[in-house]
């Protein structure tokens, strides 16, 4: 088994070399479509899909770069509107300055729309079988799309300075954060053509995993500065989050109630999966300081 790190690696200059090429008399506009995803990131969606093939399916990994990064469009893009006065108001992103700080919102709203359509073509020009390249359009669609992700951004946006019940804000979390880490998961399983149990027990997972990951970004809102997370922070004050919701001890209980759930719930795969998501989540099980 490889390590995840010297895949991402591989991954990383694959998606560099991937730069679409958009002749224009525009001055900026071919230069910010790939701005935002070759500004680094931390790949974690592509990596789960990686982890899982790295477990089941590895000869398949380098066959998965074009899906991976169809996801890496997905989830910059959704970063890219986040970041939107409109929505939260950003101006930093990836240590870099937001893309409508540097070239204006229209652009940035574009660049943004451009990603969320371009990711459907890098699945199309995916080398797998025809049947495998549709189940991932739909996981995809569905999971990003106007039920899933884009619920989630909705709803966040549209109670912000109301208060939820801490139910209501997980719905936000699953449909804004869960549904793309799940995805992520399944399409790994959807490449080494996982029966569909194992392809559930994997979303249902990504689905905990993503709430996890939610509650770890809002304690990182309130404890670090944009320079350690490397994006604008302290910006939550009138959003539901889960420090707002329960106080920043509370939350930190939660996460460290959902962090042992999810261990416990890696028991249950077989131990080539459960050691290669791992490796992979070995940081992010770290306390958060």
């Amino acid at each position: 088994m490889r390590h995840i790190t010297e895949i991402l690696h591989d991954f990383e200059s694959f998606l560099l070399s991937q730069a679409p090429k958009i002749p224009s008399f525009h001055q900026h506009y071919e230069k910010a479509v790939w701005e935002m995803v070759q500004n680094g990131g931390k790949r974690f969606r592509p990596a789960l899909v990686f982890s899982i093939l790295n477990a089941l399916a590895p000869q398949l990994i380098k066959n998965a770069f074009l899906p991976a990064l169809s996801i890496e469009c997905i989830h910059t893009y959704s970063l890219i509107h986040d970041d939107l006065p409109c929505m939260d108001n950003a101006t930093l992103r990836r240590g870099h300055p937001t893309l409508h700080t540097k070239y204006g919102q229209t652009l940035a709203l574009l660049v943004g729309d451009g990603l969320n359509t371009y990711a459907f073509a890098l699945l199309a020009k995916a080398k797998l079988d025809p049947q495998v390249k549709l189940s991932l359009i739909e996981s995809l669609s569905i999971n990003a799309g106007i039920g899933g992700m884009v619920l989630g951004q909705m709803l966040d946006c549209e109670f912000e300075n109301q208060t939820l019940a801490i139910e209501q804000l997980k719905t936000i979390h699953i449909n804004k954060t869960a549904k793309l880490i799940a995805t992520s998961l399944e399409f790994g399983a959807i490449i080494a053509n996982a029966d569909s149990k194992l392809r559930k027990a994997l979303y249902d997972f990504g689905l905990n995993l993503g709430v996890y990951f939610q509650l770890r970004d809002d304690i990182i809102d309130v404890c670090q500065d944009s320079s350690q997370a490397g994006k604008t922070t302290q910006n939550d004050s009138h959003k539901n989050s889960y420090v707002n919701l329960l106080g920043l001890e509370g939350a930190r209980v939660e996460f460290h109630k959902q962090r042992q759930s999810l261990q416990n719930e890696l028991e249950n795969f077989e131990s080539c999966i459960a050691q290669s998501l791992s490796m992979l989540l070995e940081n992010y099980f770290k306390d958060i300081t």
